[in-house]
């Protein structure tokens, strides 16, 4: 059974059980996670559908998500939606509540809608990786992946000056090799030349395989977008035919306001995995919901 066939079966599957152990046993070998005692079959299984259930580079996403978390605490240490409440009640982000034709979730951002003097680019990263959190967390997310659209009406140079290298590398890590999401698609509309030189910094981060999903629509969007995702899916602001895109932002918002408990839980766990409480040391030691498969 090949990969896409293993990513329809549930977490508890029988079939995926070699599977799971598999990468259990690799992860707990690694020297950088010598202090981990064990991960639940669910968040394995996250990482597993993201790469097609190709053990290798699970492993190697399971290891960089981790290694992204240790190295950037100033973002991953602090997921409270309530912390940006202001932020996501301008109508910035939204994840639309239709998937497109392939079951790919569709995230939208509204650029212009964020204020840099107010809020900085690590607290408007930080809202990426809220939702990238609760919706890895969906199992036909995890089969299907995300597309998402970056409105960049509005950009400013005052945007651009929040973006430097490093936080440039970390965008970039997390968008390709370091979160167990599959991105489908990036399609950037009403983007002026003055944003190409941010791009141009992100750019040689990417992977390849990322650049080639890359869309940039301009300003005349509507009939290009047309091409990739249906009437439905879409907000009339773009072309469709779906709710309005601030009943979109705001649902997500409550959405998210929902998941804050959730939420802080991932950030203040050793390594994400919520179904494993971390003992007092901190190594972790005690499965919450199911018994980690046997490795035997």
């Amino acid at each position: 059974m090949n990969g896409p066939q293993l990513s329809e079966l549930p977490d508890d599957s029988e079939q995926l059980r070699p599977h799971v152990s598999s990468l259990r046993r690799r992860a707990l070998q690694a020297s950088e996670l010598s202090a981990v005692r064990t991960f639940s079959d669910a968040f394995l299984c996250k990482f597993l559908r993201a790469r097609d259930f190709d053990e290798e580079l699970s492993l190697k996403l399971l290891l960089n998500y981790q290694r992204w978390r240790r190295e950037s605490p100033e973002i991953s240490t602090c997921l409270s939606p309530s912390s940006v409440l202001g932020l996501l009640n301008t109508s910035y982000h939204a994840v639309l509540p239709q998937r497109d034709h392939t079951g790919s979730r569709v995230l939208v951002y509204r650029i212009g809608q964020w204020n840099p003097k107010d809020w900085s680019a690590y607290q408007v990263f930080r809202v990426s990786l809220m939702t990238s959190e609760i919706i890895s967390m969906e199992t036909e997310t995890q089969r299907q992946g995300v597309k998402v659209i970056f409105d960049l009406q509005g950009w400013s140079i005052a945007h651009a000056l929040q973006i430097n290298p490093s936080l440039a590398r970390k965008i970039s890590s997390v968008l390709s090799e370091s979160f167990p999401v599959k991105v489908r698609g990036i399609h950037l509309v009403n983007e002026p030349m003055f944003f190409r030189p941010v791009f141009a910094m992100i750019r040689p981060f990417l992977s390849d395989k990322i650049r080639l999903r890359i869309h940039m629509h301009g300003a005349d969007f509507n009939d290009t977008l047309s091409d990739f995702f249906s009437p439905p899916v879409l907000p009339p602001e773009y072309g469709g035919e779906g709710p309005c895109i601030e009943e979109a932002c705001r649902d997500w918002t409550n959405q998210l306001l929902q998941s804050e408990k959730l939420l802080l839980q991932i950030a203040s766990h050793p390594t994400g995995d919520i179904a494993i409480i971390p003992d007092e040391d901190p190594l972790i030691s005690e499965k919450v919901e199911t018994k980690p498969l046997s490795d035997g």
